[in-house]
């Protein structure tokens, strides 16, 4: 989906950088063509500097967006949820982020949510990035407990993981 969403714009890449960032945070674009998260609204000047593009490439865009009727589906019903990844060390939680090899394999949050759940570690969020909006998808997982080393290396085996961080 991403790439048929990017190939709509694939005469801008500043578009594309528009698109990218709504995709990413989760923006979703109003019926008057303003770039918002819920009902607050998000500046095209904002927008345009975080993404170096001029403003009126952010306008073109979510004017693109409302007169094609699939984007128009897909950029009023995105959003954002919270995340508990940069607030894991404030709140006294663990956070493990995990790379692996192949995002479209079924069963690797079942598989890493069963080992943590055998070690009684409760999971307070887990978030699981989309391959087709994510160049490199990941897994971001919070608890309430710390995770032992043995766990770590013990999930670094399974043969999708690529790579465990902790954060």
């Amino acid at each position: 989906m991403f790439d048929e969403i990017m190939q709509k714009f694939e005469e801008s890449p500043s578009q594309q950088a528009v698109i990218r960032l709504l995709l990413q945070r989760g923006f979703s674009v109003n019926d008057e063509g303003r770039v918002v998260s819920g009902g607050i609204e998000i500046p095209n000047t904002g927008i345009a500097r975080e993404i170096d593009v001029d403003r009126r490439v952010v306008d073109s865009t979510t004017t693109a967006i409302l007169d094609d009727d699939e984007l128009r589906r897909i950029f009023q019903n995105i959003s954002s949820i919270p995340s508990l990844m940069d607030l894991a060390p404030v709140l006294n939680l663990s956070a493990l982020i995990v790379e692996v090899n192949n995002a479209d394999q079924p069963g690797l949050v079942a598989a890493i949510a069963t080992r943590l759940a055998d070690r009684n570690i409760s999971i307070r969020q887990t978030i699981s990035e989309d391959p087709e909006f994510t160049d490199d998808p990941k897994l971001y997982i919070v608890t309430d407990d710390p995770i032992p080393g043995e766990l770590v290396n013990e999930l670094t085996e399974l043969s999708f993981v690529y790579r465990i961080s902790l954060a």
